[in-house]
């Protein structure tokens, strides 16, 4: 996939991909992501009926669990859902019977970083947490890293998004919104990888997105072609003024 594709240094100035973001919005940011394998050991575990001779070690994934979530949440109450850091719990496993406590869990967190946020700070804080948890709780816990993506966000004043802003405004007639969306995409490691100015853009509604009722009407398929024509006249126009 896109990771692939720039493990060699390609020449590009710039980088569009056509995913539907509504004629009259343009995507310029995607949140990052951590997506971390967090294991639980409580050393034993005892017969069901007395649970009081082991931890569990479901329910200490638990704590761990809601521990993470409260230390990366904190202090956004003043921010936009789509600027927030968020921790989700997407995976657990744990247990070997229906009449024994569980010895060991396997849980799975997805956390979406925000551009004013990166990877390496929220590793930090989660390396911290999980260390003081586990010696307050008195059990074994290990993290590891799944997938590392740093948040994107394209400069608003580059040739790019001022060509697609003008592109529109000329077929639509109207100042397009720029947006930051709360997903992960190809546009935060090309633009990461390759420091260079990536859009989203293309007909079709964004939230119907990977759903039954995902479609792109003719029209505005046909629309969407002519803003392209007349972004790539402004891309043209503004790149080589830059270069001047």
């Amino acid at each position: 996939g896109i990771k692939n594709l720039v493990k060699d240094k390609l020449d590009l100035d710039y980088a569009v991909f056509g995913e539907p973001s509504g004629l009259k919005q343009v995507t310029i940011a995607y949140k990052g992501r951590l997506a971390i394998n967090l294991r639980i050991n409580v050393g034993d575990s005892a017969h069901a009926s007395a649970p009081w001779l082991s931890k569990n070690a479901i329910e200490e994934s638990v704590i761990f669990i809601t521990e993470l979530k409260k230390v990366l949440e904190s202090g956004q109450e003043d921010k936009k859902r789509g600027m927030m850091l968020t921790a989700t719990l997407t995976e657990i496993d744990g247990g070997a019977s229906h009449n024994i406590t569980p010895k060991e869990c396997m849980s799975t967190m997805d956390i979406r970083i925000p551009v004013d946020m990166n990877c390496k700070g929220v590793e930090e804080k989660i390396a911290k947490s999980v260390a003081e948890v586990a010696k307050k709780r008195g059990v074994e816990a290990f993290y590891s890293i799944l997938d590392e993506t740093e948040p994107f966000e394209a400069p608003h004043n580059s040739p790019l998004v001022r060509a697609f802003t003008l592109g529109v405004l000329d077929i639509e007639h109207v100042r397009p919104t720029l947006i930051r969306k709360t997903g992960t995409g190809d546009m935060n490691v090309i633009g990461n990888r390759l420091n260079i100015p990536v859009v989203t853009y293309g007909p079709g509604d964004p939230h119907a997105s990977h759903t039954i009722n995902e479609s792109v009407s003719i029209d505005e398929y046909l629309q969407g072609i002519e803003v392209l024509k007349r972004t790539l006249h402004h891309l043209k126009r503004l790149h080589d003024r830059k270069k001047k």
